[in-house]
């Protein structure tokens, strides 16, 4: 069996790259993510961690307590976000990104298209492929996906998207399926998010990475064993540019 065959062992081989990529465009970003944030003025956090789901959907009390299931975003936060105008509240706890917001985000992607068209000029003709195969991702974990997923998922894409920013933000929402794969785990073994955190090696916590990469490796069925190991290597590539 190939490698790129072992469903298990290739989730979890490609969830570290998967954050690695997502996290170095973060960091790419922050000078010019700085002077946007300063000229906007606001408390933006939240906006730049969801600014592939605020333009999609609006945000659940399920949804944000799943998003944020190990770094609970409290009441008062919440209130700070209606505060200064960024969410508006609705119907059963729901929040709805304004028309600030809203412009604060497409300002924000226009910045990831620098970015990313700067970082990744050399892997340009790669993009497509590993934008596509990452949307197909999406799409398959449809249905395997928890709440932190289905919250996340489908991005925000809107018409022009450079492929960059669409694999950034594909690979920013994919992450949530593990995630998703990950709370079920240990949630099955009785423990808590706050148990999990401290969790040190051991049997124990062997058995809910195995739990997690058996769950997490569904969606990667969906792709051939070219297509899998094309996106492992594309996203090597990325991640050392």
């Amino acid at each position: 069996m190939s490698r790129f065959d072992d469903l298990p062992g290739y989730a979890a081989s490609i969830a570290p790259l998967i954050d690695a990529v997502h996290l170095g465009v973060h960091v790419a970003s922050r000078p010019l993510g700085r002077e946007l944030v300063e000229r906007s003025g606001l408390h933006a956090d939240l906006l730049i961690d969801l600014r592939y789901v605020l333009p999609a959907r609006p945000l659940t009390p399920e949804g944000l307590a799943a998003l944020y299931r190990y770094n609970p975003f409290d009441d008062a936060e919440v209130e700070v976000q209606i505060a200064q105008g960024a969410v508006l509240p609705g119907e059963g706890g729901l929040l709805r990104a304004t028309g600030g917001a809203l412009a604060f985000i497409a300002e924000l992607y226009e910045v990831h298209a620098v970015v990313t068209g700067r970082m990744w000029a050399a892997h340009a003709d790669r993009l497509p492929e590993l934008a596509d195969l990452a949307g197909r991702l999406l799409a398959a974990g449809a249905g395997s996906g928890g709440t932190a997923f289905s919250q996340a998922s489908p991005p925000h894409e809107p018409e022009g998207t450079p492929a960059g920013v669409l694999l950034f933000n594909r690979l920013a929402a994919l992450r949530y399926h593990r995630a998703d794969a990950h709370a079920a785990a240990w949630r099955a073994a009785g423990l808590t998010a706050a148990q999990i955190v401290t969790l040190t090696s051991g049997p124990v916590r062997d058995r809910i990475e195995a739990e997690t990469n058996r769950r997490a490796a569904w969606p990667y069925e969906t792709l051939s064993t070219r297509e899998r190991q094309t996106l492992l290597v594309g996203l090597s590539v990325l991640d050392q540019a």
